[in-house]
């Protein structure tokens, strides 16, 4: 593998985290003054993934997303004139049509660059042979049913690719490489790879330039978005977050940091909260490599300058994560608002009145049909506002007649009337006009070869097999309780205040399962947080929204935290989830709202 000699650390940049991230940063980074080798995207996620697929099966849009080349077409003519690469996941399910608009718009513009696209990642009709032999032969990552017994048609398979096509892209002297499904983190992995010339056996090096991955994939998350301390954050440049930059030496070390000069924030805690999001435990899984992270540890070295260490590598699994997109029906919504005193009963009025509306015939159409409730009526308000709630009938169907207006909006809204005092939905009923939705099933499947296609006249495809030395890892990973957990009282009095006042937390989705991770402010808080955070009281502050699924708990104890895993969370993931909370963000911020008994002398320290 052609590589650059590895006399520095490389300088990768990431400059989207989402579909829904700033359209100039691609080109303000391009233009900036301070020196980068490789920019990354990630334009991907599992919303728009089953969409797009959705979309293309039925022929409604584009398969692939074009945000980037808003993105992109500016910034162009930078990109050449200062020989830097570019790597990004933006394809969704039609990689090759967008390589195609992207040598197009190359050619244009007069640049000669080499554009590169990866395939590989779409993987139905080998899963449609696969049944054939054996319709057991896949199961849902989290519930373990088999394919065979999903009661969906497939619309489209994609895989989850790792970085080393990537690497191999650039070395054969590809400046852009367009992909479809790499993991978000494979990009960096990749330039890393190129870079420094690493072979498949570099396992450490890998580790670690994964891992640096996963904590700049996220765009701005890392310097100071999302942040649960964003109080602490100078308000000045709160408009103009610094996109993250990842510096990887040939050893693999990593420092994380930002442009100079721009707002937000690199620090230990902005670094541990994005380390902690969307993992599955101690084993963060690529097609390139397992990274064992439980003793991940991170070092401010300077102002917004943060070490990673910790980090080992092993061989990666045999198998790779893949997503099924099917047709799963329509669904419709309709909206109330209910105003002061007792709003439980309200909601048990109303909704006693709309299922009788419905009647037993109407709502035997539904897969689901679901009444729920947002916010609280403060005790005497000091507006009209405060004193407002939202309560939302959310229902599901697998014809669109099922949610037609005389049997979805007329029989919700007929008996308005007839309810609690002030009743009045929602007047925009755009949401209760029927529109379809998608099933996703993950599961797992063999890594596949990659092809990688270059536009460079006369320049040969190039196959990329996957890695020969493999691992079998467990379908669950490790879980396990405190071990000699500290007595409570040691710490002293305590005053009963919001969890989230003196610890961080950060969560996210993972298909249906959900991840949320806790973390103390300093070494001293740490021995009470791992003592106080068993999976009981866990359960316990997730109060009525424990239904009993499965819960794994790990500690991260260089990073003074406590992990916990929530099986099927989400019910069946992003795009079919009945509630606001779709990507499993929202849990951190309500456990940290709970009300616990907190030592005095923690809260005379300051509050986050």
């Amino acid at each position: 593998m052609v590589s650059h000699p590895p006399t520095r650390p490389v300088r990768i940049m990431n400059i989207s985290g989402s579909p829904c991230d700033k359209r100039d940063a691609l080109s303000n980074a391009v233009n900036m003054s301070e020196s980068v080798d490789v920019l990354v995207g990630d334009w991907m996620s599992e919303l728009n993934m089953p969409t797009r697929a959705y979309n293309v099966a039925n022929g409604l849009g584009i398969g692939y997303e074009d945000s980037f080349l808003e993105a992109l077409e500016p910034a162009l003519e930078g990109i050449a004139k200062k020989g830097l690469k570019l790597a990004c996941n933006a394809g969704v399910v039609a990689t090759k049509e967008l390589y195609n608009v992207v040598i197009k718009m190359v050619e244009e513009k007069g640049l000669g660059l080499n554009v590169a696209w990866i395939e590989g990642d779409s993987v139905l009709s080998q899963v449609k042979e696969d049944l054939k032999q054996d319709p057991s032969s896949y199961r849902h990552v989290s519930t373990g049913k088999t394919l065979a017994e999903w009661e969906f048609e497939p619309l489209f398979g994609q895989c989850y690719l790792g970085g080393m096509a990537i690497a191999r892209a650039f070395s054969e002297g590809a400046s852009i490489v367009i992909c479809g499904r790499v993991a978000d983190a494979s990009p960096i992995i990749g330039a890393a790879a190129w870079w420094h010339g690493w072979s498949r056996s570099n396992y450490d090096q890998l580790a670690q330039s994964l891992i640096a991955g996963h904590l700049i994939e996220c765009s701005v998350y890392v310097t100071g978005g999302n942040f649960t301390g964003w109080k602490s954050l100078d308000w000045n440049g709160i408009n103009n977050f610094g996109y993250p930059i990842a510096e990887i030496d040939s050893e693999g070390g990593v420092v994380i940091t930002k442009p100079e000069g721009t707002g937000g924030l690199v620090s230990v805690e902005t670094c541990k909260e994005q380390l902690l999001y969307e993992i599955q435990g101690m084993y963060y899984l690529n097609c390139d490599v397992t990274a064992v992270i439980d003793q991940a540890s991170l070092t401010q070295l300077g102002p917004n300058r943060v070490r990673l260490s910790g980090i080992t590598g092993r061989p990666p699994p045999a198998t790779t994560k893949m997503g099924l997109t099917a047709f799963g029906g329509y669904q419709a919504e309709v909206h109330w608002a209910m105003v002061g005193l007792d709003i439980d009963e309200k909601v048990k009025l109303l909704e006693t009145q709309l299922r009788h509306s419905f009647g037993t015939a109407r709502l035997s159409k539904f897969s689901l049909w679901d009444v729920s409730v947002y916010g609280t009526a403060s005790e005497n308000p000091r507006n009209q506002n405060a004193a407002t709630v939202d309560m939302r009938l959310f229902a599901q169907a697998k014809e669109a007649e099922a949610l037609s207006e005389a049997n979805f909006i007329r029989p919700a809204l007929d008996m308005n009337m007839h309810t609690y005092p002030a009743a009045t939905f929602h007047a925009d009923l755009r949401t209760a006009v029927p529109k379809p939705y998608t099933e996703y099933f993950p599961t797992l499947i063999p890594q596949p070869t990659q092809i990688i296609h270059f536009s460079k006249p006369g320049h040969d495809d190039v196959i990329v097999p996957p890695a020969a030395e493999t691992i079998e890892h467990p379908w669950t990973q490790p879980s396990y309780e405190t071990t000699n957990a500290v007595d409570l009282g040691e710490f002293g009095p305590t005053t009963r205040a919001p969890l989230g006042r003196v610890v961080y937390a950060r969560a996210g989705d993972k298909g249906s399962n959900c991840n949320v991770g806790f973390f103390a402010r300093d070494a001293s808080e740490w021995p009470w947080l791992r003592s106080l955070l068993s999976s009981e009281k866990f359960k316990e502050l997730m109060g009525e929204d424990y239904k009993g699924q499965k819960i794994d708990r790990m500690e991260f104890p260089n990073l003074w935290a406590v992990h916990f895993l929530l099986h099927d969370h989400l019910d069946r993931g992003v795009t079919a989830n009945a509630t606001y909370d779709i990507l499993g963000k929202f849990i951190a911020e309500y456990l940290r709202s709970k009300h616990i008994d907190i030592p005095t002398a923690f809260l005379e320290k300051g509050t986050l």
